[in-house]
């Protein structure tokens, strides 16, 4: 059993990055499907698929990185809401990752987004990870 399904989908995708790895499998679960779509949209992910293997499923990633210099495009994948200790942010306290160069991932009333979209929207959340 994982007492902590987040951070484990965030250190499948670290792993598979210090690995150099082009696909990573993640056991399925809604919250990491919308975090998925949040990270494709932003450009941080290639692509990504939804299987329906068993009862939960699994997402196949595909990992971006640089054509020429092989870099990754997601440099840092940080868990900060934790079981032990959940970090909420008022829609005025919204955190800024790197001045805006990075993305905050929040699960608000109006479902996952980034801390840009909670800005515009003028809601509150659960602040889940930083992507840089």
């Amino acid at each position: 059993m994982n007492t902590d399904p987040i951070a484990d989908y965030l250190t499948r995708i670290r792993n598979a990055i210090k690995a150099n790895h082009r696909i990573v499998e993640i056991p399925a679960s809604n919250l990491k499907k919308n975090i998925t779509k949040v990270l494709f949209d932003k450009g941080y992910i290639l692509n990504y698929k939804f299987e329906e293997n068993g009862p939960q499923g699994v997402i196949k990633i595909a990992l971006k990185y640089h054509p020429i210099t092989k870099i990754p495009a997601i440099r840092e994948l940080k868990r900060i809401s934790k079981p032990g200790l959940r970090q909420y942010r008022h829609a005025n306290n919204l955190p800024r990752v790197i001045n805006g160069l990075g993305i905050a991932i929040m699960s608000t009333s109006k479902g996952v987004m980034t801390d840009k979209e909670a800005r515009q929207e003028h809601i509150g959340g659960e602040v889940l990870c930083y992507v840089i």
